[in-house]
């Protein structure tokens, strides 16, 4: 990281964090000095570096190990004082706006959901009760907008794209605005801020007022993608799991755009979601787009869906070229038959309950070297559990390239170890070469990337 520049400095809460009960303000207080700490502090230090131009958690917080943030006591709720702090999260030593909004949000999300764990109705044994954990975590940050009809479109891609890649999300992102839809994305650069910019412009012109930049993370991706400014609601999820059941039940269309190992994992879980036999009839708008430029790219994750979980798979997505205003036009009439479906069923239009998950795709994956070399990548499975497999392969690529206990995990036992059939092997390990060949795996500029992963047949 370049030569860092550092403020000392006390904030008070924002938003959902400013009436507190005496019991709550005491629990908070106690994350200072408990165990949650060092979570905490993370998230803090990643949010507080937005705008870095730096995608290696393990650099941002050996860059700033004397960073410290206490948490203090008041009659009316709590306060923040933060020393060695990254100045540019500052203006003529104000925080930002967007950045105070984020730290507590990071606070609430990350106290709650401790809170939430210790409570009597919270069952993570079973896939209801995790899906019912996700429905309290959203419903905490007030993300849930009861009587809404559907119009929130997840855009998944990678943070590390081309400058042409990130343009043309920045449209695509304008003609959902000018659509009147929301965004919602991983929250970090590249394409989960490209669409959330669009949108901002369109919906100005088209005078709307509230309008929802949402963006779901959890504390591993946090600490490498520090969110863009423009998220202004921002909710922290457990673990990668939750993360993606949040996108799922809380978006009501998917665009994908072009990306490197972390949106080839939310492409094959929504995949393999989508493949479950319970979910057969229920619509659920998904486009793969990109610029030109992007479609041999494009066509190639497209090949690889098909090698590996067939044709079937192939069907619960489209694909359109250099083309935003159609992108958009197709989400507006996937939408129209998301909000009929809804109403004749009696579901909910701001959380899926009828979305089927399997346990498989909900318990979270810890990617360990043992793990990784014991993931079953077989032809003979299911196809909805041979993507909930390939999506752990990949999400073990992203722990080894962006999270520090991968890194950390890297760095003193090799590279992973990937194994399985050669006919799933063969079009993964061509996709993953791809990802590196196009500077897909990390932003350009620095190191050159040396893979975490072996892909042994």
């Amino acid at each position: 990281m370049p030569q860092r520049n550092v403020i000392n400095a006390s904030v008070s809460p924002k938003g959902s964090l400013e009436t507190l009960s005496q019991r709550e303000v005491q629990q908070l207080s106690e994350v200072g000095t408990g165990s949650l700490y060092t979570l905490f502090r993370q998230c803090a230090l990643a949010i507080l570096n937005t705008g870095a131009h730096v995608d290696n958690a393990k650099t941002i917080l050996e860059a700033y190990q004397d960073f410290e943030v206490r948490i203090h006591q008041q009659d009316r709720g709590v306060r923040l004082e933060l020393l060695n702090a990254p100045a540019d999260a500052f203006v003529d030593g104000e925080m930002i706006a967007s950045t105070r909004e984020m730290l507590f949000s990071a606070l609430r999300d990350i106290v709650y959901t401790e809170s939430e764990l210790a409570s009597q109705r919270i069952d993570l044994e079973s896939s209801q009760g995790i899906t019912d954990y996700v429905f309290h975590l959203l419903r905490n940050a007030r993300t849930l907008r009861p009587g809404v009809e559907p119009k929130m479109v997840v855009c998944w891609g990678g943070h590390s794209i081309s400058s042409e890649e990130y343009q043309y999300t920045k449209k695509v992102g304008h003609e959902l605005g000018l659509r009147k839809l929301d965004v919602c994305t991983g929250c970090g650069p590249g394409v989960m801020k490209g669409p959330m910019k669009g949108a901002t412009i369109a919906h100005a012109k088209q005078r709307m007022h509230g309008s929802r930049y949402l963006g779901l993370t959890e504390p591993g991706i946090i600490a490498a993608e520090a969110p863009n400014p423009i998220v202004n609601e921002l909710v922290i999820l457990p673990d990668i799991e939750k993360r993606l059941e949040a996108f799922v039940r809380v978006g009501h269309g998917i665009i994908i755009f072009p990306g490197g190992a972390g949106t080839a994992e939310e492409f094959l879980y929504l995949l393999g979601i989508l493949m479950h036999p319970d979910n057969q009839d229920l619509p659920f708008p998904v486009v793969l787009t990109g610029p030109r430029s992007a479609e041999a790219f494009l066509q190639q994750l497209h090949a690889f869906v098909g090698a590996t979980l067939g044709e079937a798979a192939q069907r619960h997505y489209q694909i359109i070229i250099d083309d935003p205003a159609e992108v958009a036009r197709q989400m507006v009439e996937g939408l129209k038959a998301v909000k009929q479906f809804r109403r004749e069923r009696n579901d909910a239009f701001h959380f899926n309950w009828l979305l089927k998950i399997d346990e498989g795709f909900q318990r979270p994956f810890d990617p360990t070297h043992e793990h990784m070399a014991d993931l079953a990548l077989r032809r003979d499975l299911p196809p909805h559990e041979l993507a909930a497999n390939l999506r752990r392969a990949f999400s073990g690529v992203v722990a080894g390239n962006v999270k520090d206990k991968g890194i950390r995990l890297i760095e003193e036992h090799g590279p992973y170890q990937i194994r399985g059939d050669a006919a799933i092997l063969d079009p993964l390990g061509r996709l993953l070469q791809a990802f590196v060949d196009q500077h897909r795996m990390k932003l350009p500029g620095g190191a050159a990337y040396v893979p975490c992963y072996q892909v042994v047949t």
